[in-house]
């Protein structure tokens, strides 16, 4: 049976009741393969055609979906009218020209981050989804992950107090990359965690990167991201560590989160900690006195799914619905790459502060 020519599965069922959307990947390299896997497994959508200027890559494609129609030109994807959808997993300085291209011919997108390399493309572009009537979608794939949904739970609740200050670690030996530094390829994660934990885009940053190799692109960096509200936030990325770490702290007056999320029996642990102040009189010491308090640690069970999965499914459901992606949106999309320009000026500027 030809998907391309079948209508059945295109659009809506006779009986309304289902649709079945066909997907096009651009990029088989990295993260291709496994948004082909996903977009295959799913029930409501079926990958029609891949693309990728390697050869190899697309025969190792062929090998394992057969069913799947490849091409070296992405374009003919985006000419093929049965084509419902696109997954942009290109290097990142493609983004842009590739997910507009694909929005003016009538594509829904799912891009990977960052979206652009410049926050007026990342608005560009939902201006031109939004006048198209397609959706557009930036692969923030931690705000799908469990641990982290669960982390936002806690601080929403108000059950940690008043947030102090958080810190992240994203750090492994490689995959070294050529088209970003360390810092546009990994801090997208935690800026876009963040950005969702607090419900708000930064208000400024200060940072200090290293070219350790000696090449062009700074392969580890430290950022501090000052959210409202008086949060602090400290970011550590790196392609230089010894072992792979993905990690965040989140202390709060009352209670203390850790997220490891390479810890698949207990990946969020709470912690009953906080300090407090005496109301003990010390004529040497002062008023007050700081002392901590310390009570047991909780481990939530954290349900097991797929990070891409969910965010595939979660595309799915807005393109079929025709709603907006709000979790992953062209504005959320602006808000992480502002950051980052922000970050490369004030390392540029040797860890100046900078304003957004």
């Amino acid at each position: 049976m030809n998907l391309l020519l079948d209508s059945r599965f295109r659009g809506n069922d006779i009986d309304g009741s289902a649709i079945l959307i066909s997907v096009g990947v651009i990029g088989c390299g990295h993260w291709g393969p496994n948004h082909i896997r996903i977009f295959s497994q799913l029930a409501d959508s079926r990958v029609l055609m891949c693309a990728d200027l390697d050869e190899k890559r697309l025969s190792s494609i062929k090998g394992l979906f057969p069913e799947i129609t490849t091409t070296k030109d992405y374009k003919d994807i985006l000419k093929n009218p049965a084509v419902d959808a696109v997954v942009v997993a290109v290097p990142t300085n493609y983004h842009f020209k590739i997910s507009k291209e694909a929005l003016e011919a009538g594509k829904h997108v799912l891009c990977e981050k960052p979206l652009a390399l410049l926050a007026n493309e990342c608005l560009q572009l939902g201006e031109i989804a939004q006048k198209a009537g397609k959706i557009l979608m930036t692969g923030h794939i931690f705000v799908f992950n469990q641990g982290i949904v669960k982390l936002r739970d806690y601080i929403a609740s108000g059950e940690m107090g008043k947030i102090h200050y958080a810190h992240s670690e994203r750090t492994n030996l490689g995959p070294f990359r050529y088209d970003v530094n360390a810092l546009w390829d990994l801090a997208p994660h935690d800026i876009s965690i963040f950005n969702y934990l607090f419900n708000s885009a930064p208000i400024s940053v200060s940072a200090r990167g290293h070219k350790c190799l000696g090449g062009n692109l700074e392969d580890l960096g430290f950022a501090t991201i000052d959210y409202p509200d008086n949060i602090m936030v400290n970011v550590h990325v790196s392609w230089l560590d010894p072992k792979k770490v993905r990690q965040i702290t989140v202390i709060g007056s009352q209670k203390m989160v850790a997220w490891d999320d390479l810890d698949t029996e207990g990946p969020i642990k709470l912690y009953d900690k906080h300090v407090e102040k005496t109301s003990v009189y010390y004529e040497t010491y002062g008023e007050f006195q700081l002392l901590s308090r310390e009570g047991g640690i909780t481990m939530p069970k954290i349900g097991f799914n797929e990070p891409l999965k969910a965010q595939a499914q979660y595309f799915l459901q807005c393109v079929s619905k025709n709603q907006p992606p709000l979790l992953a949106d062209a504005v959320k999309a602006a808000d992480v790459v502002r950051t980052l320009d922000a970050i490369a000026e004030s390392i540029n500027r040797k860890g100046e502060l900078v304003k957004l």
